[in-house]
């Protein structure tokens, strides 16, 4: 082990913090675990805050200097660093709090939100095709008709179908995968947490 001391702090705080939640808030003789554990995740928030903060930045050197590029420059990084900058001002005058802020915006993320997923859609079905064509197996089949019956049913196009039960049990299929991607991610965290307080990673060291 490289760095056993780096190594016996993480699995200590690690540790705290896990144990932090097993422990009543209202238990007297633990209190200071749970003073601890909500110190570090203080500190954990502030430099998860201080990380993403910092990737935006490298994000926006890195449109300014592709905008600045001798060969083929691009004209369209303008328009990130300048919606950026409005966007960082405002929220640093106004505060993020602010109603009229956060109504301007929801008013410009959403419809890109909305835009993005519509892409996305359009991208897994074409994707589907594609792939039932290219491979002609069962499953590839399945995830082809899948996506346009579903595209289908969520454009409204088949309203008229949704008194029937069928109908109605495969509009809660995606629900249901959902759902368990949601768990198959919530395992994964678990796993590399444990993983982590266990010593079989240590990301820490570099």
């Amino acid at each position: 082990m490289r760095s056993p001391v780096a190594t016996a702090i993480a699995i200590s705080f690690g540790l705290i913090v896990l144990i932090g939640y097993f422990i009543p808030a209202d238990s007297a003789n633990l209190q200071f675990i749970l003073t601890i554990r909500s110190i570090l995740i203080g500190w954990a928030v502030v430099l998860a805050a201080v990380a993403a903060l910092v990737g935006v930045f490298n994000m926006l050197f890195v449109n300014m200097k592709r905008m600045t590029a001798k060969r083929n420059p691009d004209r369209f990084g303008f328009v990130l660093v300048l919606a950026f900058l409005v966007t960082f001002v405002a929220g640093l005058w106004f505060g993020p709090g602010n109603s009229d802020y956060q109504k301007a915006v929801l008013a410009v993320q959403i419809p890109v939100e909305g835009a993005l997923m519509g892409l996305v859609a359009i991208t897994l079905t074409v994707a589907g095709l594609r792939l039932a064509q290219r491979r002609k197996t069962l499953m590839a089949g399945v995830f082809a008709v899948s996506a346009v019956v579903f595209l289908l049913l969520a454009s409204g196009l088949l309203g008229m179908l949704s008194d029937f039960p069928v109908i109605g049990f495969i509009q809660r299929l995606p629900i249901a995968g959902g759902r368990g991607i949601l768990l198959g991610i919530a395992l994964g965290s678990l796993t590399a947490g444990l993983r982590v307080l266990l010593a079989a990673d240590r990301p820490y060291t570099g």
